[in-house]
């Protein structure tokens, strides 16, 4: 059974209902219309992703920053920018007409989010937070996306059913320790959120 939308803005999104609501909306139909989601994934918008991307609004320290890699259509960085106003967030997409859809969604809900235009490797600043979602398996992220994380960060990695197995073929950087973190929020579908901590 889904979580009701009512219920999840006001536990999650208790300052940014109506924004969180326009933000569906233009995922639904600007995001579709230009190709940025696919066709298909207009109707789903609320439970394949937004409850999708809820439970890792949850793991961030306080006025942590965050760097959203693969940001995309903003999944899971805009959700994060909406649930946790305390955060520096950092969206970072390599495509064109994905950047301009940010710009466009942050400007319009009234966003301090950041957009850098480029791959993972085009930034040197590093973040407490490297985040993604369907951006690549594990063995390719965590060695991609490793000079992001800052010393006692954390790479956290949104994953299906297949979280331990992709987790398992990974070769870890030296120092790093890594765990799934399992979510189980209220009514949403369980969470998987793979973890690997940088050494200090």
């Amino acid at each position: 059974m889904s979580v009701s939308r009512e219920t999840l803005t006001q536990t999650y999104f208790p300052k940014k209902g109506p924004e969180l609501a326009r933000y569906a909306e233009l995922l639904e139909t600007v995001a579709v219309e230009r190709g940025i989601i696919g066709p298909s994934e207009g109707p789903k918008v609320w439970e394949r992703h937004i409850e999708n991307c809820v439970p890792i609004t949850t793991l961030f320290t306080e006025g942590a920053t965050v760097g959203d890699v693969g940001s995309g259509a903003g999944l899971p960085g805009i959700i994060i920018a909406l649930a946790r106003p305390d955060l520096k967030i950092t969206l970072i997409e390599p495509l064109q007409r994905r950047v301009d859809f940010l710009n466009e969604v942050i400007a319009e809900l009234g966003l301090e989010v950041t957009v850098h235009r480029g791959k993972a490797k085009s930034l040197t600043k590093p973040f407490h937070y490297v985040t993604a979602r369907a951006v690549a398996p594990l063995a390719r992220l965590i060695p991609s996306t490793w000079h992001l994380v800052r010393p006692n960060g954390a790479l956290l990695a949104i994953k299906g059913e297949s979280a331990a197995a992709e987790l398992s073929e990974s070769i870890l950087p030296k120092g790093a320790t890594a765990r799934i973190i399992e979510l189980n929020i209220g009514e949403l579908p369980v969470s998987r959120i793979a973890e690997v901590i940088k050494a200090g």
